[in-house]
């Protein structure tokens, strides 16, 4: 409920909810959107992170900015897909140079054991995707 200029009590239909944007990508940052940058910023980072691997300068970005960097990437991803009721491809193709198992699996070996996690509870939570038969 709200109220009109005169005092009077006025029912103000519920927003609509956020639509998905599956296909957003550069370039489509609004003028209006305060978290616009973000798009544009993964696109910087994912280049930047990808020179500093290749050149064995990894040690340049600290422990703590790598640690908000994936913990800002979880929960984004987790409420993506948990709030729009759809997954995505959570790792970018790049086909000169693809992440590999070893770096996904040390990742998440240590994502799990950040919470102190093992397999068993990994295998618990593992979800199929919709559209995995």
């Amino acid at each position: 409920m709200g109220v009109d200029e005169k005092g009077t009590s006025v029912h103000k239909p519920p927003d609509p909810p956020p639509r998905p944007s599956p296909t957003r990508g550069e370039g489509a940052e609004q003028p209006d959107d305060p978290y616009g940058w973000v798009d544009r910023f993964a696109a910087e980072l994912h280049i930047a992170a990808r020179d500093l691997v290749r050149s064995g300068e990894a040690a340049r970005v600290s422990d703590e900015a790598v640690a908000r960097i994936m913990t800002a990437a979880i929960r984004l991803y987790v409420a993506k897909s948990d709030g729009e009721e759809r997954t995505f491809r959570p790792i970018v193709r790049d086909d000169n140079e693809p992440l590999t198992a070893t770096e996904l699996l040390s990742a998440v070996s240590e994502l799990l054991r950040a919470l102190r996690l093992g397999p068993m509870e990994l295998a618990l939570w593992y979800r199929r995707r919709p559209d995995e038969p």
